[in-house]
């Protein structure tokens, strides 16, 4: 999962990168140009991590549902996983 992570949070933040380099409105000065990339990086970063949040949270409940129908399909008395 944390090579996932990496993976994507890399890609996110390359693609911030170069969608930044073809944008037409420039920064006047290195800083500027240094501080707009961290920022978009910053944010591609966090949209990266929610996505991960999320697909793990998605995966749990899935996991959680299949337990929860084989418990049923078997007639078992406690049906919580």
């Amino acid at each position: 999962m944390n090579k996932l992570k990496f993976l994507t949070t890399s890609l996110i933040a390359l693609t911030a990168v170069l969608a930044l380099s073809a944008c037409d409105s420039k920064p006047e000065t290195a800083g500027e140009k240094v501080d707009e990339a961290i920022t978009d990086v910053g944010n591609a970063v966090e949209d990266a991590g929610e996505k991960v949040g999320e697909a793990a949270t998605d995966a749990g409940n899935a996991i959680e549902d299949a337990c929860e129908n084989i418990k049923e399909g078997v007639k078992a008395k406690d049906k919580d996983c």
